[in-house]
């Protein structure tokens, strides 16, 4: 499922327009990514934890040589899926069920009304059709032995 695919879920879900419910989702996104940049830690119950979090410099072992190197101190991006999330994922909770249609019709967009023309155009007269003249097919030659 793609962003957009998302937004008008959520849209037909939460009986909004699709307009509405974009500027949630991506308002929803914004808060999380601020929220994390900081240094805070956003925690969905029941669905995902997001946080930053500073690895520190440690030592390692090459595993195709086996001689000990250096790792370098770190800050890496960390979501832990909840639970919950867990627990309708694989199959051990029912999923919750989604509304797929509109409870009060979406209003029709609007057509813009035909132009008018005052002059009317004249009918454009076909062009003679070119016959091309075929060439005489070839002898086939002989095959020598």
């Amino acid at each position: 499922m793609k962003k957009r695919d998302l937004i008008q879920a959520v849209a037909l879900h939460t009986d909004v327009d699709n307009k509405t419910a974009g500027k949630l989702v991506e308002g929803t996104i914004d808060v999380i990514l601020a929220t994390v940049a900081k240094g805070e830690i956003v925690n969905i119950s029941g669905f995902a934890k997001f946080a930053k979090i500073k690895r520190p410099a440690r030592m390692a072992r090459n595993p195709a040589t086996g001689e000990q190197i250096k790792v370098k101190a770190k800050t890496v991006a960390k979501i832990t899926a909840l639970k919950g999330f867990k627990d309708i994922a694989l199959g051990a909770a029912p999923a919750p069920k989604l509304n797929t249609k509109r409870s009060t019709p979406a209003p029709a967009p609007k057509k813009a009304a035909p132009k008018k023309t005052a002059k009317k155009a004249a009918p454009k007269k076909a062009a003679p059709k070119k016959t091309a003249k075929k060439a005489a097919p070839k002898k086939a030659a002989k095959k020598r032995r």
